[in-house]
């Protein structure tokens, strides 16, 4: 029997905390449209925002952190959106994943009571929408046929 194995059968334990390559290649489709997500977001946040600035439609952070947010959502949704559907993702999943786009704007209020600075806001949003998508991408793990 393998030394590693052994230790791990005299402390009770009956299998080892290494993941095995099966498992690993089971998860590599969610990690790398996780990552072809965020990726995604980020050029939507880019290109959008770009072309909103030239329209003169932004609007100052600090002066307005709430209306901020959902216009840098809306940029990261759609250029999310864009590449699910090129990716032949159905709307349903591409939907949900947008409105992970989303639900940190709940915060909001706390913003608005002066509960949460602007700034602590928009860092835990995007904790929390990174988490959002996590959470749709697991749930929608058997869709994952992206390659």
């Amino acid at each position: 029997m393998d030394p590693s194995r052994q230790a791990a059968d005299a402390g009770g334990m009956t299998s080892s905390l290494t993941p095995t390559p099966g498992i690993l290649r089971s998860w590599w489709p969610l990690a790398k449209h996780y990552v072809e997500m965020v990726i995604a977001m980020f050029a939507g946040m880019f290109l959008f925002g770009m072309l909103r600035a030239t329209a003169g439609l932004t609007v100052e952070f600090a002066d307005r952190p709430g209306t901020s947010y959902v216009l840098m959502a809306t940029d990261m949704s759609i250029g999310m959106a864009a590449w699910m559907r090129f990716r032949r993702h159905t709307w349903a999943s591409t939907l949900e994943m947008c409105a992970a786009m989303y639900i940190p704007a709940v915060l909001l209020p706390l913003v608005w009571a002066d509960l949460m600075s602007p700034m602590a806001f928009m860092v835990t949003a995007h904790v929390v929408m990174m988490v959002a998508m996590l959470v749709v991408l697991v749930r929608r793990r058997h869709e994952m046929h992206c390659s």
